[in-house]
């Protein structure tokens, strides 16, 4: 009679990633939700509560409408949303793979940088959606941190353009409508084609194309481990589905088996 594999699933995740030499993580908006961030299309979801906010993250809407990137650039400068956000113990967990030497890449879905925040090494990261921390012409190639945009908004400014070429600013995010960045998605798939472990933490894997990474990876030869409180279309290619909290279990996924 075969033997019954009675791990536990955070048991082979730990054993998994304690074995893996060169791992390529892709983090979603799971992640940040312990930090306080909401997701977007959840029931208390960003885009749920502000319906307006979502059209102003189509880049069509965004050019066309005068008055939305006012209505958009007011919300900005009455408060920064994310001012008080940390990094969690899944952030800080990521770390701890990049300082065991075993992170080939870590693709974040997120535009909060509180992986940087945490520590994680920029030249080790490809922000894929972007960042809201820093404002961006969609003409040139100006780019500034977000709050000096918003100072001029304070000042009165109801829609600042771009002071180098007079363009539209809008925050350095890839909104719907846009393409994300060829050289980013050339690193993603390196980084799917090299490693031995590809670790999908608080990601749906439902966006197209980034969650196509999980596939390259399995493709490659390298084990896929999913961290998600809900199932994901890649769930019957992983090794393993943890489906638990993330700043609760990615700490004990990450150490060092003794």
């Amino acid at each position: 009679m075969a033997s019954v594999n009675r791990e536990t699933p955070i048991a082979t995740a730990q054993r998994l990633i304690d074995a893996a030499e060169s791992i390529t993580v892709l983090t979603g908006a799971g992640i940040s939700t312990d930090s306080g961030i909401p997701d977007f299309r959840g029931p208390n979801g960003l885009w749920t509560k502000n319906p307006e906010a979502e059209r102003a993250s189509n880049i069509r809407f965004y050019v066309a409408d005068e008055q939305l990137r006012q209505t958009n650039w007011a919300l900005r400068a009455s408060g920064d949303l994310w001012a008080n956000v940390e990094p969690n113990a899944g952030h800080f967990a990521v770390v701890e793979l990049e300082r065991r030497n075993k992170l080939h890449t870590l693709i974040t879905q997120n535009v909060d940088e509180l992986h940087q925040r945490a520590g994680s090494s920029p030249d080790r990261m490809v922000e894929i959606h972007g960042t809201t921390r820093h404002a961006a012409c969609l003409s040139c190639q100006y780019r500034v941190d977000m709050e000096a945009v918003l100072d001029r908004v304070r000042a009165g400014e109801k829609d600042p353009a771009c002071p180098d070429c007079g363009g539209i600013l809008k925050s350095a995010t890839i909104s719907f409508g846009q393409s994300l960045v060829a050289a980013d998605l050339q690193r993603c798939e390196q980084a799917a084609m090299e490693c031995d472990l590809f670790l999908a933490i608080g990601t749906s894997l439902t966006v197209f194309p980034i969650n196509e990474s999980a596939r390259v990876a399995h493709r490659h030869g390298a084990k896929l481990v999913i961290v998600n409180a809900e199932p994901t279309p890649f769930d019957q290619l992983a090794s393993v589905v943890v489906q638990a909290g993330i700043s609760e279990t990615l700490p004990l996924l990450v150490q060092p088996l003794s």
